[in-house]
């Protein structure tokens, strides 16, 4: 039998609890278990690194950052090891090179291709331990890669879908996946399972933990994930095949106070004008998220979309220096704004939730801005200032006790 444990940053932030994962993990390789643990990077080990890199050279090369980074997760393994070879068990630490986790090319958010299995076989097969450095493949240049922040979540789901591990464990910071953020929703509630596809939602809409990356690939090899914490041993969340879980009719909600919106007005009313504001943004990796298109006068539109906030400034430059030829009057932001998504099953039939969602936000006196849905979800953007007293109010309407 094979567990595959990954710990984040804040559960190996110092040496007290480095200590206490490694106690964790050598109970489960005492019960005869091949344990395989992927580590993060101590507390904000890697945004240190980062600043290191900018103080250096701010237009450093991502090879040379890719190298820089992954040091952090390499600390991790070896300390880890090290812990655990303190308290009795053999344990070994290895970097992506050692495992052989093979990646693109793409420094700074490369994708895993495939993992060699020799080498960890060869140290199971003497007893140890296997720690593993997350959020790092190599690619074929022999050269680290970094697979993007908050990504050794997919390194662990890889693993164990590689080695076929019963299941993978993300222990974290918190104790399971809530409906909704509980230190701003405090009557939020942890669900016992949940499936991939309302997941896979949460996590596209903000929600952090696990990466969705990760979710995306246990759903794609049916890797079952149990989110628990590593402070405590209480039970945690699985995530799991949607055909095993009983569907809700709203799983959670999520607030995403990373977004801005860009609205281009004047738009001539002719096919393919969407296409030129989008294509171009996609020439530059730029997400886009919610989309609004509405009438303006007898012959133009408007349409609005929200992206990161961090990618505002280059929005506005790519769409201004093409306003020629895409044909717009004006280009007005907001970046005063926060998301609410909401995450059901069959959200977009179910008239019901709609009507509950804006009674909800009418009865806190919060105005929406905008709107999207889909089957399985519903966004709302709002002011800022009133975010949390929307989340509080729609879930209160939503869920309340109809979860428990």
């Amino acid at each position: 039998m094979l567990i595959v444990q990954k710990y984040g940053g804040t559960s190996v932030a110092n040496a007290e609890r480095i200590m206490n994962v490694a106690r964790r993990v050598v109970d489960v390789a005492r019960t005869g278990k091949h344990v395989m643990v992927v580590v993060s990077a101590q507390g904000s080990m890697t945004d240190t690194l980062l600043e290191k890199a900018r103080e250096v050279n701010p237009q450093a090369s991502m090879r040379e950052v890719d190298m820089l980074l992954c040091t952090g997760e390499q600390q991790s393994a070896a300390l880890l090891a090290m812990a655990c070879q303190r308290f009795g068990h053999s344990a070994i630490s290895l970097n992506a090179v050692q495992v052989g986790i093979e990646a693109t090319d793409l420094y700074g958010n490369a994708q895993i291709e495939s993992i060699r299995t020799q080498r960890v076989l060869t140290e199971f097969e003497k007893g140890n331990i296997v720690i593993v450095a997350g959020f790092q493949g190599v690619n074929g240049f022999e050269d680290f890669t970094t697979l993007g922040r908050g990504a050794s979540d997919t390194t662990a789901v890889a693993l164990a879908a590689t080695f076929g591990a019963d299941f993978c464990e993300i222990c974290t910071d918190v104790d399971g996946v809530y409906t909704a953020d509980p230190r701003l929703v405090p009557t939020a509630k942890k669900l016992d399972e949940i499936g991939y596809e309302d997941m896979l939602e949460l996590t596209a809409s903000g929600l952090q933990k696990p990466h969705h990356r990760a979710v995306e690939m246990a759903k794609r090899f049916g890797v079952k994930i149990l989110v628990r914490s590593s402070m405590t041993d209480a039970v945690g969340t699985w995530i799991k095949g949607d055909e095993t879980v009983e569907r809700l009719s709203v799983s959670g909600l999520v607030v995403d106070r990373n977004v801005a919106r860009v609205s281009v007005m004047g738009l001539l009313d002719r096919p393919g004008v969407a296409f030129q504001i989008f294509s171009v943004l996609a020439k530059a990796q730029i997400a886009v998220d919610v989309i609004l298109q509405s009438v303006g006068g007898a012959s133009t539109r408007d349409i609005s979309f929200t992206v990161e906030k961090s990618d505002l400034v280059q929005v506005c430059k790519i769409l201004s220096e093409n306003q020629e030829s895409i044909g717009y009057d004006m280009l007005t932001t907001d970046e005063n704004l926060a998301k609410l998504t909401v995450v059901g099953a069959g959200l977009s039939t179910n008239f019901g939730v709609a009507s509950d969602i804006f009674e909800a936000l009418y009865d806190c006196g919060v105005n929406i801005q905008l709107i999207s849905a889909s089957e399985i979800k519903m966004q709302v953007l709002v002011d800022h200032k009133y975010i949390a007293k929307a989340a509080q109010a729609v879930h209160d309407k939503l869920i309340g006790d109809k979860n428990e």
